[in-house]
């Protein structure tokens, strides 16, 4: 008499997905290549911003940059920043910290339309 065994269910993962199925790896949406070796300025959580060239990026958005510098903030009030740079390096900012990424070229600050908007409607 051969006994069979029945077939080993799969263990439970961990993030509660099935984990019968194959993962599907998503592309990233950002086209970083069409920036490499040209000055990008990044901005970051917390309101820091800098500017340099990119020199390599991964699937994290994890982003080396040569040349790069910071862009001062105002010490009256941090949520502005100055044109008054100090000078990095090469550094690496991760990914986790990353909101925005443009090319320096052609990028100016505009005035925030809805702050307009809400001053005409309170007189």
């Amino acid at each position: 008499l051969t006994m069979s065994a029945a077939p080993a269910a799969a263990a439970p993962s961990r993030g509660g997905g099935n984990n019968l199925l194959p993962s599907k790896r998503q592309d990233s949406i950002l086209e970083l290549s069409k920036f490499m070796d040209q000055a990008v300025r990044v901005k970051c959580l917390g309101g820091r911003q800098v500017k340099g060239i990119l020199r390599g990026y991964d699937d994290l958005v994890n982003l080396v940059l040569e040349e790069c510098e910071e862009y001062i903030r105002d010490p009256d009030d941090h949520q502005k920043i100055t044109n008054t740079t100090r000078k990095l390096g090469l550094i690496v900012v991760r990914g986790t910290q990353v909101s925005l990424v443009a090319p320096d070229d052609g990028m100016e600050e505009i005035e925030n339309p809805f702050l307009a908007a809400e001053d005409d409607g309170e007189e």
